[in-house]
Parts: structure tokens; sequence; C-alpha cells
């Protein structure tokens, strides 16, 4: 960036300061930016509260006082690129608080002056002034700090308005430059002076000499000379005693050697201190001046260079080298040998740089982006006062033969390495640093997780960025000092533990590969003060649960939370920010997970255990058993049977505590008179040779009803409540109506055991016929029951009248007892 970029940069912090004195409320009620608007006038609806009015890069031709005599409040005001031809400072009366106010970069060639006392910066440079277009009025304006000017010629009566201002930054723009009166610029008052030639046009060296007799700081933009070096005007002796620039800068310098080493002598026995050439592009030794009487030249230069001067920073950047026939060992040597503390050689295509031959001042070496390789400095003792050592972009490939090149600079503390093409795959292979290195940048090489094994023991700033680095050596030699390490642009899966770095306070692991960060990561490296852990592509599982409640117990030590932090996987939460992603315990946590379902699985296997004992599962399983496998024997034995019809009116189900009345009430008053009825009763009807289950199921399917005698007793026989399950079975799965319910005497309920439950829903949902106690109702009891169970049976079928009297007494009594 040259001086003409330096100063728009100054004009930029100079605007940026004044905007930000002042705070707005609403910001479009201070600050109106009508910029790149196309506008050929100034617009008439400007908020009158405007304190900053941008209109730059407009078509503005001209200017008047009615625009702006409403902004009471103005202070900044940019009216640069436009097309403004006249300028009449009376348009500017009226606003007493402009302190800024930019007309660069306009076809200004006229102005009418009016005072402006507030006014700190006036910018007319790059404009079309003929004369320095500087009233009498300008003398008045005391408060002015920034003069910007634009002139083809240049006479000393020029500046005699200004002589008395104390003015910090003076820019002049002299394209198409064509008259100098000499010590013209001597006029001038002013700290920092910037020149700006045209770049196709002879500089005219006078300038160079007067503007180093009159600022402080001086930047010239725009060097050539392309006649003879024989005419150029050598400065006289006595310019020396009146030279008071410290600072110099020369940016884009296009001249022969010859004319470049006469400057540099000037410079060399000047006050300067600080010296900048940028895009320096020197001819050779050629045409006019033979090689002959170039090497004389730089035999001065070298008897020069060995003398004590004011030099103390030369920096040299972006340089083309246009000379082919001479030793450049020459120059190098020169370079070595300055008797100078800071020296920059920048973007110079430079191959090597020699050792000094005696022990040098240098304490800064910037030979960036260069071409440099291993060789340089090796067993080199005279750099022992160098402090920072800078040579990023270069072809180093040897990260040990860079640690040799340091071992030897007793006092040096930073070294950057950076953008180079360093490796170390060898561990065998030893590494000597320079005990007092404490900072080092060896970013963007090609190290991989060796360079562990070849680091400065007393490293305390270490930058690893943009490597191969894929882990950190767990068996690593400690770095006891280090402070600061940046691992960001690698191939990490995983947060590195402190055991090698016990005093680590930042760590950045940026832009990796961690998925699932250690949640360890704090107590391993307790003196942790931030960890950059953020755009990594973080798996969003169970096991980030522990790293987000990391954060939260951190304090505030993970920087880039939350916005660095996003889940990339899995597919479906991609872009979601940690923060908001949540699991709950139960889901993460594997021990709960299995307590809970255990847990879960006893409490099912209890609830299933009491409700099988409470409800008698296991009785009804087994009924059910016995049911289907006597239907499948019954099946496979007698299939015939299966389409027999009904052989019995009702099937009786009864306790034999209540047989009296079955035997004297109920079967009497049934089976005689006409339509007698046909009852089936265990003891008549069951077949001898089968189990009590087979003949209830036998009785109850070829039976058109089941009658349940209910009593108190019925209700403690298990074997009627047998019968009572089948024949609920039949009613469902036969979808028929074919119960019958008596009740002898009342049950309450209480007497009724819970595995009854069936029982008890039948008497709750269905009808039963009670048995009257009054014997004049008991014709009304028969009649009913008769009509309940009335059908006519098949007169085909054989009756089993001959089976009542064979009886297999083995089964009846045990269908009794129970």
């Amino acid at each position: 960036m040259g001086p003409l970029s330096n100063i728009y940069v100054f004009v930029c912090v100079f605007t940026f300061t004044l905007w930000n004195n002042i705070q707005p409320t609403v910001e479009n009620e201070f600050i109106a930016n009508y910029s790149s608007s196309l506008l050929t006038n100034v617009p008439k609806n400007i908020p009158v509260h405007t304190q900053v009015l941008d209109l730059s890069h407009n078509r503005i031709s001209g200017l008047s006082i009615l625009e702006f005599i409403s902004l009471f409040d103005l202070q900044v005001l940019n009216l640069s690129h436009n097309l403004i031809t006249e300028l009449d400072f009376s348009v500017f009366i009226f606003n007493q608080d402009l302190e800024y106010l930019d007309l660069s970069h306009n076809n200004i060639l006229k102005v009418y002056c009016q005072t402006l006392a507030y006014l700190r910066h006036l910018d007319l440079s790059f404009n079309k002034f003929t004369a320095l277009p500087i009233c009498q009025e300008f003398g008045n304006m005391f408060r002015l700090e920034y003069l910007g000017l634009s002139a083809t010629t240049m006479r000393r009566s020029d500046f005699r308005y200004i002589i008395h201002l104390q003015l910090h930054t003076v820019f002049l723009t002299l394209e198409d430059f064509s008259l100098y009166e000499s010590q013209s610029l001597t006029a001038l008052n002013t700290r920092s002076l910037h020149i700006v030639f045209a770049a196709n046009q002879n500089f005219s060296f006078s300038l160079l000499y007067d503007g180093m007799s009159t600022s402080e700081n001086l930047s010239i933009v725009n060097l050539r000379y392309t006649l003879s070096c024989k005419d150029f005007p050598f400065p006289p002796l006595t310019l020396m005693k009146k030279i008071k620039t410290t600072a110099l800068m020369l940016d884009t310098v296009d001249l022969q050697w010859a004319i470049i080493l006469q400057i540099f002598l000037l410079i060399w026995y000047s006050p300067v201190e600080h010296l900048t050439v940028r895009n320096l592009t020197f001819q050779g030794p050629l045409g006019e001046l033979t090689e002959y009487e170039f090497l004389p030249l730089l035999g001065s230069l070298e008897q020069i260079i060995s003398l004590d001067g004011s030099m103390k920073v030369l920096t040299l950047e972006h340089v083309r080298n246009k000379v082919y026939y001479f030793n450049q060992e020459i120059v190098y040597r020169q370079f070595s040998e300055m008797n100078i503390a800071s020296l920059t050689i920048y973007d110079a295509y430079m191959p090597h740089m020699l050792c000094p031959s005696r022990t040098s001042p240098f304490q800064y070496l910037n030979f960036s982006h260069n071409a440099l390789t291993d060789e340089l400095f090796q067993n080199c003792g005279t750099l022992t006062d160098l402090k920072l050592l800078i040579l990023r972009r270069n072809k180093f490939e040897s990260l040990p033969k860079v640690s040799f090149m340091t071992s030897r600079m007793k006092s040096l503390k930073y070294l950057d390495m950076s953008n180079n093409l360093l490796s170390h795959d060898a561990p065998d292979v030893q590494c000597q640093w320079s005990e007092s290195l404490t900072e080092l940048d060896l970013s963007s090489n090609q190290l991989t997780d060796f360079v562990f094994e070849c680091l400065p023991v007393n490293i305390k700033k270490l930058d690893l960025q943009n490597n191969q680095i894929t882990s950190v050596p767990k068996g690593m030699a400690e770095l006891k000092s280090l402070k600061e390490l940046n691992l960001a642009s690698n191939r990490l899966a995983d947060l590195p533990g402190c055991g090698g770095f016990t005093s680590l306070e930042f760590l950045n692991i940026e832009m990796n590969l961690i998925l699932t960060p250690s949640a360890d990561f704090f107590q391993s490296c307790p003196r942790v003060r931030e960890l950059q852990a953020g755009h990594n592509p973080f798996k969003c599982s169970c096991e980030l649960q522990d790293f987000i409640r990391l954060e939260r117990q951190s304090g505030g030590k993970l920087f880039g939370w939350p916005l660095a932090y996003v889940c990339e996987y899995p597919e479906d939460l991609r872009g979601m920010q940690l923060k908001d992603f949540h699991l709950s315990e139960l889901a993460c946590n594997t021990t709960l997970l299995l307590v809970t379902a255990l847990l879960l699985t006893l409490v099912l296997v209890a609830v299933v255990a009491f409700l099988c004992i409470y409800l008698d599962v296991p009785w009804y399983v087994r009924m059910t058993w016995q049911w289907t496998q006597t239907k499948r024997r019954a099946w496979h034995n007698h299939p015939e049977e299966q389409e027999r019809a009904l052989q019995f009116h009702a099937f009786i189900s009864y306790s034999e505590l209540d047989s009296l009345w079955v035997k004297n009430e109920l079967i009497p008053n049934l089976e005689k008179g006409e339509g007698c009825v046909q009852l089936c009763q265990h003891e008549r009807n069951f077949v001898p040779g089968k189990s009590i289950v087979e003949n209830i199921i036998n009785c109850i399917e070829k039976s058109y009803k089941s009658i349940f005698v209910l009593s108190p007793n019925f209700v403690q026989s298990e074997w009627c409540h047998y019968e009572l399950y089948f024949a609920h079975h039949k009613l469902f799965s036969e979808n028929s109506n074919s119960l019958i319910l008596i009740l002898l005497e009342p049950i309450p309920p209480y007497i009724i055991p819970a595995r009854y439950h069936k029982l008890k829903a039948l008497m709750a949902k269905r009808t039963y016929l009670e048995w009257p106690k009054e014997r004049s109702k008991h014709a009304l009891f028969w009649a009913n029951l008769r009509a309940a169970i009335s059908i006519n049976l098949p007169t085909s079928v054989e009756t089993n009248e001959e089976q009542s009297d064979v009886t297999s007494t083995s089964s009846i009594s045990e269908y009794v007892n129970n």
C-alpha cells in the first residue's frame, strides 16, 4: 500500500473519528448517504439535523447556497468524485459547524474563497488547478489540520498565505506537472508531506530534496526518470544540514541503478531513520552507464554502509530487478553488513542472504515472500542480537535445519516460518533450537505428528495451524512453558490432553475433524482459560451431551459459543446449534436405561403375576387347554358325533349339597307330565372311561340349555365353576343364549371368590329365576322354567337312557367329593 493509499486511510480514520463523536439515536436523522446515486444536483429533501452528508460518486456539477442553508448541524461533507468545475466557499457560510470538507477528484478550475473558521479537513486534491488554489482566506483557518491541493505548477509565493499555519498533513497531487520553483516546499510548515506525481512523467528531484527539508514524514508516489543518469541533478552537500525528514516512504520507483544509489547515499547521510521503498524497479547499468562505471558505485556504497548513520529501519517491498550483468552477491553482502536494527526485504525473488561477517546489530529481519531455502544462515554466529525473524512464504523444507539455523541466535524471541514446505518425518533426527525462542509460527506447512518431537523446549506461543497433524503424541517431551497453542485446520479427531502442556492457557482447535470432543478436557487442562473448538463437524449424539454440559460448567471458556458450535451429523440435525440440542438422561445413560428396563420388567412381571393370581388365570388356561384337547380327541376319535343333533333339553349343574332340591323338586317337576323334559345329570349321563372334563364338555354340547342352580354351596364348588366356564365358552363360541340361572338361595357378593369374576359378571348382567319360598308361586316358577327350555328334540336320535345305569363309580365319586 503506497503513500496515496495511506492518505486515504488517514482521511477515512479522520472521518471515522468525527463520526464516532456523534451518537445518534436514530441513524438517518444524523447520517445521510447519497453516494453512487447518479445525482446531478444536491437533493432538496436532506434532513435538517444531518451531521454527516455523503454525496460522493455522483454527477453533481454545481453547488448553491440554498442547498445547504438549512443544514446548520452539518459537520462532515463528502463531495468527492463528482463533476464540479467551480467552487464558491460562500456556499457553506451558514454551516458554521462544518469540520470536514472533501472535494477531491472533481474538475475544479477556479475557487472563490470564504473563511470557514471551523474547518479542520479540506481536500482539493485531484482537480484541474493550474496554480495551487491557496486563497488569502485560508490563512484565517487556524483549526485547519489537513490540506489537500493539486496543481501543474508550483511557486514559493503560492504558500505565502499559509506559512503561519501549523498543519499536520499536506497532500499534493502534481499531475501534468510542468514548473517547480526551487525551495517552494520549504515555505510549508507541516509534519507530514505527501506528494503524488503522474505515472508517465519524470519526477523533479528538487521536490525530493526540498520535501526532505520541509517535513518529518515524507511520502512520494511515482518516481520515474527516463533521462540519462548523467543529467541527474545530484544534491549539493549543503542540503544535508537542512534535512528534517526522519521517516521517508517512496512508492512506485522505477529508476536506474546509478540514480538509486545516489539517492540512497543522500538518505544514508541524512537524519532519515525509517526508509520504506515499495514497488521498486531498478534498471541495470547498461546503456549510457557502463558496468565499469557501475562497479565503483557499488564500492562506494559498500564504504558508506560500513559507516554509522541515522538509519534504523529499512523496508524494501515488491522489488523487481532488471540488472543482468553484475554479481548479486555484492548486493547481498551490502545488505547483510548494514549497521541498522531492522531490515525488511519483501517479495524480491531473493534466493539467498549472506551471514554478516561481524557481529550484526540486526534486531528485526523480515525476508518474507522470497525464494530462500534451508541453507540460509547455517552456522551463522553473528546474529546474536536478532530478536524477530520472519521468513514466511519461502522454500524451506527441513524443520531440523531451521532449528539449527536458530541455535546460535542467542536473543531470538520470535520466529515466523509459516507458508513454507516444512516437514519432519524422521523422529531420529535431532533438533537444536535457540534457547531464547518463545514464539514460533509453523502454520501452513506439511508437518505431521512428529513435529512434537522437534520443538523449542522454552516455547510459550506455538502456531501449528493448517498442517497435517492427526493427534498429539502422549509420549512427547514436555513443553512446560507453553501457554498458547493453535492447532486449527488440522486433522485431529479429539481434543488433545495437557500431559505435555502443563501451563497451557489458550487452545485453538477449530476446523478439525472432531465429532464428539472429550468432556474431561478441563479436568486434564485446569489452567486453560479459553478453548476455541468451533467449526468442527460435531455429531449430535449422547456422547456430545457431556461436552455441552461442560460448556455450562466452564464459565464462558468456550470461545465463539454458541454460533460456532453447530451439528453436522446426523443429517436431520445439520445446522442446529449445540445449545439447542437436548437428549433425555435416560436415552444417554446406558446403566440407567438398563436399570429402568429391568425395573419396568420386574414391575410388569409382578403385575402380571398378581393379576394371574387374582383372576385365577392359570386355572382358566388349564381349563382352556383341557377343553381344546377334549375337542381335538373328540374330532379324531368320533368325527361322526360332531354332526349329531341335541340329545337333552338341559344340562343341570349344581352343588352336591343342593342335590336334594334337584332330585326332589327340579327333576321330578321337569320330567313328569306331557312334554317331559330330558335332563342331563352327571349321575345318569356321564360316560364311563372318559375324564370328568370330557363328560362335562360333552354334556354341555349335547344340551340345548345349561341350568345352573346357584347358591352359596355352588360358589364353593370347583367343579361347578368348571361347568359354568365351559357353558360360558359355548355361549360365546356358538353365539347362543344357552344359560339359565336359578337362584336357589341368595348369594352375598362378598362370599364369591375373586377368581370367579365370570359368575359375578353373569349375575350382574343376566336375568335369573329365583326359587320362591311360597308354595303358591312354585307353579309359575316351573312354567317359566319349562318355557325357557322348550324345544323339540330329534326323534330319530337314540336316547341315552340306557347309559344312566352304567356309571363310572370312580369318576362320579371324584366329581361329587369336589
